[in-house]
């Protein structure tokens, strides 16, 4: 690899950069009040990570110290980051909606004496994790209108900037910055969990530079006249390594601070670039679905007619780099006009070049409608501990196949093993988790990351999961069912929302299946279904018969073993705040097995 293109250190990419912009916005934070976004100059942001690092070393900061960051997505919290990196220690980023158990874990796990946090319900979290705690000295208020409660051992974030900037510790911290390589370790991601306690990955600053490297190579289309919208938490090493990818490019990051408020602030961006998940497109699909419901006769056959024109253009011609034939070409223009120009528009995505998309399965026909609207989604798959994407779509809709997760990166190493496990090696792998012998041996074997994922690789390198090993279940009869496949395939019907598979070692498949309520009243109102209340609803022997009708067309194509015997619908959602779902908003199977005991057990009552 040529040194022209060895990415820049983290410890010193920001102040490299305002080198090269100066003045102009690195980031972009919404001011609450006047519904405004505000930029911040590449200039200001090296003074900041400077004062906030002079700062840190004025209360005490050591070199190697694990420092956490408990935040939703904001720019402090961006310039912590890089402050801790220039101070030759380590950042450990904490989910902003973890409780404080979770905090309290990491805490003693990582020995973390100094803790940013956000808002009120952060540093709340932390004061009681605080009060106990051997470790947790100092805590800093990234809002100032956080209320400290008179601990005399916090302070504010602007407080700690205003210390740096008076602090006459320059040499120390230049010191430090000047002792930066590439075997630093710059930060520990705590897993979320799914299968029991989390685990520290440790990511250093090769696997940065060996991601950023890949990712240049495989997404050189992303340059410095691009604007990203960062939606997903910082904390998540999708949108970590998406954001230092993003501002190693010169690409303008808006930083979205409450996930709630997307739609709303994706109208206000219309970014060019945005990270996102296959929940985000399951919720665009359903959306437009249900706006479709509501069309008169002759423009819902408009808008068929151009998605059907989108599907053969985009996937038949687009995607093959062949040339359309003309009438095709004029049909699509139209369609376009007509229908997929105002679709865009309304979900924020006018100037949108590309999408990342990762983080569990999306489904095929999900995939395949996005890519009929002329919406170019580059999905792909990675973990934390391979500093995100092993494998992804190259952009402007180069040769992807639909049910693949795309062409494996360079300089990754991806072989299967004999039981079908997805095995890595390279730059962007983990060395290992952090004070865990117990995982690292469970994890590697010859050198090579165990995925956890089953999977194959097609003659042409692109990667396909199967399904997560773990999750892989025996019925009674012997017979392997892949519970992700069957959710995916449920997921793409309009009125389900959300689905947990049931039947490890079980005489059937079974389903608990959320229902997409919205779409569902629609569905009762234009067959006059008279109900109460939700649970009224989805009980009515209509709703159970539709839905039946539904799950059996939707699985006649699968083997009789695995297709969904009987299921449930339930009233309510799987939140993180149930304990249902991880921070990544992956199903924790274990607990919904035991949250919805009863209800499971009357599925297989004969």
């Amino acid at each position: 690899m040529k040194a022209s293109n060895h990415p820049i250190h983290l410890a010193h990419l920001v102040f490299e950069k305002a080198k090269q912009y100066g003045e102009r916005a690195a980031l972009h934070y919404r001011n609450d009040s006047t519904k405004t976004w505000v930029p911040i100059s590449w200039n200001e942001i090296a003074k900041q990570v400077t004062f906030i690092s002079k700062g840190l070393v004025s209360i005490g900061l050591e070199e190697n110290q694990n420092v956490g960051i408990f935040s939703q997505n904001m720019c402090e919290i961006i310039i912590a980051d890089f402050a801790i990196m220039g101070n030759h220690a380590v950042s450990v980023p904490l989910y902003a909606t973890s409780t404080a158990p979770q905090i309290d874990f990491i805490v003693k796990d990582a020995e973390i004496g100094l803790l940013f946090v956000g808002e009120q319900y952060q540093y709340d979290v932390a004061m009681e994790v605080k009060k106990h705690s051997k470790f947790l000295k100092k805590i800093i208020a990234i809002d100032p209108n956080i209320d400290l409660k008179n601990d005399p051992e916090n302070m504010y974030f602007f407080d700690l900037l205003l210390l740096g900037q008076t602090a006459n510790n320059d040499d120390i911290v230049e010191k430090r910055k000047s002792k930066a390589s590439e075997n630093d370790l710059v930060n520990i991601l705590y897993t979320s969990g799914t299968t029991g306690v989390p685990k520290g990955v440790m990511l250093h600053q090769y696997n940065y530079s060996g991601a950023i490297r890949i990712h240049k190579e495989r997404l050189a289309e992303v340059t410095d006249k691009d604007t990203s919208m960062c939606f997903l938490p910082i904390t998540h090493i999708f949108e970590r390594a998406w954001t230092y990818l993003c501002l190693e490019r010169g690409v303008q990051v808006y930083v979205n601070k409450r996930p709630i408020e997307i739609q709303q602030t994706i109208l206000e961006v219309q970014p060019t670039l945005m990270c996102t998940v296959p929940r985000y497109w399951e919720k665009v699909y359903a959306a437009i679905l249900e706006k479709m419901e509501t069309l008169s006769p002759a423009l819902k056959k408009i808008f068929t007619w151009a998605i059907q024109v989108g599907k053969v253009y985009n996937l038949e011609y687009y995607r093959h780099r062949k040339s359309a034939p003309i009438l095709l070409r004029l049909k699509y223009i139209l369609a376009e006009k007509l229908v997929f120009n105002k679709i865009k528009s309304a979900a924020g995505l006018t100037n949108l070049h590309f999408f990342p998309c990762a983080g569990s399965r999306l489904a095929d026909d999900i995939n395949e409608f996005i890519h009929s609207l002329g919406i170019n989604l580059v999905y792909g798959y990675g973990l934390t501990e391979s500093t995100a994407t092993v494998s992804c779509y190259y952009p402007e809709n180069k040769e992807y196949i639909i049910g693949s997760i795309g062409k494996i990166m360079p300089e990754v190493d991806v072989k299967i093993s004999d039981q079908g496990e997805i095995l890595l090696k390279g730059s962007t792998i983990t060395a290992g988790y952090y004070k865990r012998p117990d995982a690292n041996a469970e994890s590697f074997e010859d050198g090579w990351f165990k995925t956890g994922d089953a999977g194959y690789i097609d003659a042409a390198n692109n990667l396909y999961i199967t399904d997560r090993i773990k999750d892989l279940f025996k019925t009674a009869g012997g017979k392997y069912i892949a519970p992700q496949m069957l959710e995916s395939r449920l997921s793409e019907l309009k009125f389900v929302d959300q689905v947990a598979i049931i039947g490890d070692q079980r005489k059937f498949v079974t389903a608990l299946i959320v229902p997409t309520f919205d779409t569902l009243k629609i569905y009762a109102s234009n067959h006059n279904i008279p109900y109460q209340s939700i649970e009224e609803l989805i009980s009515h022997p209509d709703i159970i018969k539709f839905y039946s009708d539904c799950i059996k067309e939707q699985m006649k194509d699968l083997a009789s073993y695995e297709q969904i015997k009987r299921f449930t619908l339930l009233p309510k959602a799987f939140t993180m705040e149930d304990g249902l779902l991880t921070n990544t908003l992956k199903l924790k199977r274990k607990e919904v097995a035991k949250v919805f005991e009863n209800i499971i057990e009357k599925m297989y009552i004969d």
